[in-house]
């Protein structure tokens, strides 16, 4: 069995807007190690270690990650909570409880994760810590002072009150984990930050288990790299990376995608597959197009593109054709006009031209500044496409497929009727293990080699449908009247 050793814990700042995340990092950074950074490759690494000293748990160090406190990066705040053992929560004093406090909030027991929480400015005038403790528990934060299990510290980060408690609770909570990695298990490393630099792409990195080399050739995604080089968080050159070190990876190519795991088996073949299968997933909305809302989706930064495409990615009524940064332009105008699409603009430019030619080719200009707004209103379209849908089509029958049998090259199913009928001219949906696969028309049923209009309930016949599908027994076929 492979030796276990102590792991520093990895922890994630999260909170509202302004609630002073960044200056409680800061203060953390300049306070917990010295002045060594090397140049300037390290400073967007999204993480770094600091040594506490003077405690005497299993580990002096904690390693932080830093997130982005605006409300729409949700995504990116969930990412770090997912890598990190333990959350810090961020409050205001004065403001309490905040829109993205109660989303932090949220993001940390969906990542399952323990949590302290830190009430901030109590230097300011007007600082209420028992109001913000008051507010936690109508959001069901448990704190200790109410017989709960999480702790909560009153600080200012800007002048350092309260800071040294708030480390000493981070490294008893982690002490009470027992975190522990092993350098021969296999590597769990993800990729926090990517940049372009005077070096070539800088990809910074959390290893969680195992190890990494210099040298050794590494994968992410579709991406393949030779290690040419490990950074620490200060920039100096490693020869080895152990858990729970936060560092730059200089030999990428191309940029991996943030959030993607590392690995040092080649998962090409893996890639290829999930990228058949979204292919497949694309050509069924397609064929379905009717029943969503199209879109093609052009947005000012990678950061909110991200943001919008997880939210509305969710919603199996919308359907984004094209996403990319940058400015509407006339190809996305003709990319909408062929795709029957909606263009949806986030914070970007539409110039006359743009707008008169979208006018001549009738096509549908949304533009946005807030997030909320954008995803709001494309929701509610979804809605009322979805409620017109079920105005406009009834429920018939429902049949069970108990085999397929090919015919003339023409495949067959045979069927059970399990609810109402099945009629010629019916339009039918095709149901794998309950997820719609795609649909298609009755065009002809058999009993007993006879042919006949109708099947009902209980009776077994063979139907052949207008368009050939990937029909498998076990299937569930439902009919409709429109």
């Amino acid at each position: 069995m492979a030796e276990s050793k102590p792991r520093p814990p990895v922890v994630v700042v999260l909170g509202h807007v302004d609630h002073g995340k960044t200056t409680l990092l800061d203060f953390i950074r300049k306070t917990t190690r010295a002045n060594r950074e090397i140049g300037g490759i390290t400073q967007d690494i999204g993480a770094y270690e600091a040594t506490i000293e003077g405690e005497s748990f299993h580990t002096d160090k904690i390693t932080f990650i830093d997130t982005p406190g605006h409300e729409a990066f949700s995504r990116l705040r969930s990412r770090g909570a997912s890598l990190a053992d333990i959350a810090v929560l961020v409050i205001d004093a004065n403001d309490s409880i905040m829109p993205q406090t109660r989303e932090a909030i949220a993001v940390i027991k969906e990542a399952g994760i323990p949590y302290i929480v830190a009430i901030n400015k109590i230097d300011r005038e007007g600082a209420n810590i028992e109001k913000v403790k008051k507010d936690l528990l109508k959001e069901d934060v448990q704190l200790e002072d109410f017989g709960g299990k999480i702790a909560a510290v009153p600080i200012s980060a800007k002048i350092g009150t309260g800071v040294p408690d708030l480390l000493e609770a981070i490294l008893f909570v982690a002490h009470s984990r027992k975190l522990s990695y092993s350098e021969t298990a296999e590597e769990e490393i993800y990729v926090l930050e990517v940049h372009h630099t005077k070096a070539g792409p800088s990809v910074s990195a959390i290893i969680k288990n195992g190890h990494l080399n210099a040298g050794e050739n590494i994968f992410a995604g579709e991406m393949s790299c030779k290690v040419r080089a490990l950074l620490g968080d200060n920039g100096a050159r490693l020869d080895k990376v152990i858990p729970s070190q936060p560092f730059v990876i200089l030999g990428f190519k191309e940029l991996p995608e943030v959030g993607s795991k590392i690995t040092k088996k080649d998962a090409h073949e893996n890639v290829a597959k999930a990228k058949a299968e979204d292919i497949r997933s694309r050509e069924t909305m397609f064929d379905a197009q009717e029943r969503t809302l199209n879109i093609v989706l052009k947005v000012e930064s990678q950061g909110s593109l991200e943001a919008i495409e997880d939210r509305l990615k969710k919603n199996e009524r919308i359907n984004i054709v094209s996403s990319a940064i940058g400015e509407i332009t006339k190809s996305d105008i003709l990319l909408a006009k062929v795709a029957k699409a909606v263009i949806v603009g986030f914070s970007t430019n539409l110039s006359k031209e743009t707008i008169t030619l979208a006018d001549q080719e009738k096509v549908v200009i949304k533009t946005y500044k807030i997030i909320y707004e954008l995803i709001d209103e494309l929701e509610e379209v979804s809605t009322l496409i979805e409620t017109q849908e079920a105005k406009k089509k009834s429920l018939k029958g429902e049949a069970k497929i108990k085999a397929v049998f090919t015919i003339a090259e023409a495949s067959i199913a045979g069927v059970e009727v399990t609810v109402g009928k099945l009629s010629i001219g019916d339009a039918v949906e095709l149901y794998r293990e309950g997820k719609l696969i795609s649909d298609s028309k009755i065009s002809s049923i058999k009993q007993q080699a006879k042919a006949t209009k109708e099947v009902k309930r209980g009776e077994e016949a063979g139907i052949g449908l207008e368009t050939a599908l990937d029909i498998r027994a076990g299937d569930v076929i439902k009919s409709y009247s429109i």
